[in-house]
């Protein structure tokens, strides 16, 4: 592996931290010697985008909460993640707004009462938009891996789905599934 390259688990993403614990990128970061941190470039509500309505199963166009934003590794943006909330649930909290949520959504997520149960996880690779390349620095030849996480609750109702874009060359991501 090289120094550029960025192994990433899910299951710290996807834990609620106790009260006072950074965010699991930070932690996770941190741990490994190195500094992450995010900007939020837009949160609040849209219209639900047709692929996003059906994975929150919601109707299209509906009214989704959205919270946009870049991740740095050491200063470099590394990740362009859109994260996205059925209205019902984060409308008016935290999750619409731009300010840094202690702990992190996922924590948040729990203290509203709704914690994710089960998890589905597509990975794609494609080419990066213009806007993607521009801000990821890279080429617009260079494929991005775009991970698509849908998490459920213990009803198996959709409380939270992340679209996350990575330059293809940096990243591995490592599954680890329990059997039995």
């Amino acid at each position: 592996m090289s120094t550029s390259e960025w192994v990433s688990t899910s299951m710290p993403y996807l834990t609620p931290r106790e009260k006072g614990q950074p965010d699991a990128w930070g932690a996770e970061t941190a741990a490994r010697g190195r500094r992450g941190r995010q900007r939020i470039v837009h949160a609040g509500e849209i219209a639900a985008p047709a692929d996003i309505a059906q994975l929150l199963r919601v109707a299209e166009g509906e009214d989704v909460v959205v919270r946009r934003r870049v991740m740095y590794l050491d200063d470099t943006p590394c990740e362009l993640t859109d994260t996205y909330y059925p209205a019902r649930i984060a409308r008016g909290t935290r999750l619409a707004g731009t300010a840094k949520i202690p702990g992190g959504a996922v924590s948040l997520l729990a203290e509203l009462g709704h914690v994710g149960a089960r998890v589905q996880e597509d990975v794609t690779a494609r080419m990066p938009g213009e806007e993607e390349s521009t801000t990821l620095l890279t080429g617009t030849d260079e494929p991005l891996l775009e991970l698509t996480r849908v998490t459920l609750d213990r009803n198996d109702q959709p409380i939270q789905v992340d679209r996350m874009a990575m330059p293809g060359n940096l990243q591995r991501l490592r599954y680890e599934i329990r059997i039995g």
